[in-house]
């Protein structure tokens, strides 16, 4: 498996926790262990571009998620095909301030944010109050699982 984390941010991050969140995100969500992910974090200015560009809102937001080969999670004990997920671009200036309002740390947003977003990737949404339910009990579980075993 691929995961490539850079920060572009300046903000400090463990790039080694967030591509082993990836990792076992990935393997949780039974994706090929050859799929590629990126997780790319960025400064507000980055992130208020991408965030006109491509969902037409202005200022920054937390994250964004940008699927390449529109991979599924496997199903019925099967892996999907190898192939690349695709980006995840966070914000950790935009992550401090939710984390603050959450009562956690900035780390524990950015990894929510990080699982967030490779949910994304493998096609949940929250657009509808089923298929939020549905992604965000499965986030937490995800999240909580992960940090159980750091």
């Amino acid at each position: 498996m691929s995961i490539e984390v850079n920060n572009e941010s300046g903000f400090e991050v463990d790039e080694a926790e967030f591509a082993a969140l990836g990792r076992f995100v990935i393997d949780a969500m039974r994706v090929h262990p050859q799929s590629e992910l990126s997780i790319i974090f960025v400064d507000t200015t980055v992130m208020s571009d991408l965030h006109v560009q491509w969902m037409d809102e202005p200022g920054p937001t937390d994250v964004l998620s940008f699927p390449m080969d529109e991979l599924r999670p496997g199903r019925d004990g099967d892996v999907t095909p190898a192939g690349t997920l695709g980006d995840i671009v966070l914000c950790p200036e935009v992550a401090v301030t939710q984390a603050k309002a959450a009562g956690h740390s900035t780390t524990e947003e950015l990894l929510l944010l990080t699982t967030h977003g490779i949910l994304h990737l493998l096609g949940y949404d929250h657009a509808e109050p089923e298929e939020e339910k549905e992604m965000f009990a499965l986030q937490r579980k995800l999240l909580l699982t992960f940090l159980a075993t750091r």
